[in-house]
C-alpha cells in the first residue's frame, strides 16, 4: 500500500445539470467569509453519494466544502441546508471530529437553492471501488474497522444538551416514528411489487423494542462518510454528511451501519448492494462490530436482528425512493436505473436475518 499522503480525497468534473455558477458565487463569497481573495472560481464534485451534492471551491489559496440540495428535490429534512449548518455549529465547539461551518445562505438567488459552505478536512476516505495498491493488509484494516465502531460509541455519548441540540428531535416513540415513517415512504416510492418488504415492515411495527436511552445519533455512519488521517489510517479525523442525524435510539444508528456492513457470505444480489470496503481481508464480521460496540458503549444488544432488519429495510427505502427519482423522470443519472434490485435484496436480507433469529450465516 502507497503512502497514505498519495490518496487524499480528490474531486472530479461536475455533473451535467448540476453546475454551480461560479461567477455568482465568486463575490457572494469573498463578502461573506473573512480573508477570502477576490478572483477565479475553481469548481469540482465530489463523485460518490446519492442524496446531497458535495462540491470542492478554490478562491486562492482557500478550498472550501458547498453542500447543496440535488436538482427536482423537496426541501425536507434530508436536504435542509440550514438544519445541517446548524447541527455542524453546534456540534464543533464540543465535538472536534466534524468540520468547521463558515456560512449558510438562504438567497436562491445565488445558486438557485439554499446551500451552506464549510472548511475542507484533507484526509483519506475509503470507498469500494479505490485501487488495489491502495487496499491497506489485513492487520489495518482490522484496525480502521474498530475505530469506525469506537467513533460511533463516542458519538452516541456527545452530550447533546451541552451543545445546545436538545430541540433536533423528539428521543420519545423514535423508533415506532421511524418504522411507520420508512413504511409510508415506501409505499409511497413502490415502482415493483417486492413481497418481502411488506412482511419486513409488518414485522418492524410488531416488534418494537422497549425505550432504549437517547442521544444524538447519524443515520448514515459508513466508511465513506468518515475522513482518515492521511499518516495514520486508524485515526478517523472528521465524520461527514450530518443530513439525516437527529436525537433517538443510538441501536438504530447501529442497525443502519451493520445494513452497510456487507460481507463475503451474503448473496449475490446483497453483494450487488455493497457500498463501503467491508470485504476486504481483516474486515471483522457483523458480529465482531456488535460485541465491539456493545464493549464500547454499555448498551444492551439482545434485539440486535430488530435494528438490523430496521436498517436493512430503512436503507432499501432510501433506494428505493432514489430509483423512483428515475422512473418519474426528476433525473437521468443512470446510477439509479436498476437500484429497484437493490431494494429487492436488502428486503430479502433483512427477511432472512428474522426468520433466522441472527445477523450472520444467512444462507
Amino acid at each position: 500500500m502507497s503512502d497514505g499522503a498519495d490518496w487524499l480525497d480528490a474531486p472530479g468534473p461536475v455533473r451535467p445539470g448540476e453546475e454551480l455558477d461560479a461567477a455568482r458565487l465568486g463575490p457572494y463569497l469573498s463578502d461573506v467569509i473573512a480573508g477570502l481573495v477576490v478572483g477565479p472560481v475553481g469548481v469540482e464534485q465530489f463523485p460518490s453519494g446519492f442524496s446531497n451534492l458535495t462540491y470542492l471551491v478554490r478562491m486562492g489559496d482557500r478550498s472550501l466544502i458547498l453542500r447543496r440540495p440535488p436538482p427536482g428535490v423537496q426541501i425536507a429534512t434530508a436536504h435542509d441546508m440550514s438544519r445541517e449548518y446548524r447541527i455542524l455549529s453546534h456540534l464543533r465547539p464540543v465535538y472536534p471530529k466534524v468540520p468547521e461551518p463558515l456560512i449558510y445562505c438562504a438567497d436562491v438567488e445565488i445558486l438557485g437553492t439554499p446551500f451552506y459552505v464549510m472548511e475542507r478536512v484533507e484526509g483519506v476516505i475509503l470507498r469500494k471501488g479505490i485501487p488495489e495498491e491502495m487496499v491497506p493488509g489485513p492487520e489495518l484494516t482490522g484496525r480502521i474497522a474498530d475505530e469506525l465502531v469506537d467513533t460511533l460509541a463516542e458519538l452516541h455519548a456527545v452530550d447533546y444538551e451541552a451543545a445546545g441540540l436538545r430541540e433536533l428531535g423528539r428521543p420519545v416513540g423514535y423508533v415506532r416514528r421511524q418504522v411507520e415513517g420508512w413504511t409510508k415512504r415506501y409505499q409511497t416510492a413502490e415502482t415493483e411489487s417486492i413481497p418481502e418488504a411488506g412482511k419486513v415492515s409488518a414485522w418492524l411495527l410488531d416488534s418494537i423494542p422497549a425505550a432504549s436511552d437517547a442521544s444524538l445519533i447519524h443515520n448514515d455512519f459508513k466508511h465513506d462518510n468518515v475522513v482518515l488521517d492521511p499518516t495514520d489510517w486508524s485515526r478517523i479525523v472528521a465524520v461527514l454528511d450530518w443530513e439525516m442525524a437527529t436525537l433517538g435510539d443510538p441501536l438504530t444508528d447501529l442497525g443502519t451501519s451493520l445494513a452497510y456492513w456487507i460481507q463475503d457470505d451474503d448473496p449475490p444480489g446483497v453483494l450487488n448492494t455493497r457500498l463501503s470496503p467491508t470485504l476486504w481481508p481483516g474486515t471483522p464480521k457483523r458480529a465482531d462490530i456488535v460485541e465491539r460496540y456493545a464493549t464500547a458503549s454499555g448498551r444492551d444488544l439482545h434485539d440486535v436482528v430488530f435494528y438490523y432488519a430496521y436498517g436493512l429495510f430503512k436503507v432499501a427505502v432510501i433506494v428505493q425512493q432514489l430509483q423512483a427519482r428515475y422512473v418519474r423522470g426528476h433525473t437521468t443519472d443512470p446510477r439509479y436505473e436498476t437500484l429497484v434490485e437493490g431494494v429487492r435484496a436488502l428486503c430479502g436480507q433483512a427477511w432472512q436475518s428474522i426468520q433466522k433469529g441472527r445477523i450472520d450465516a444467512l444462507y
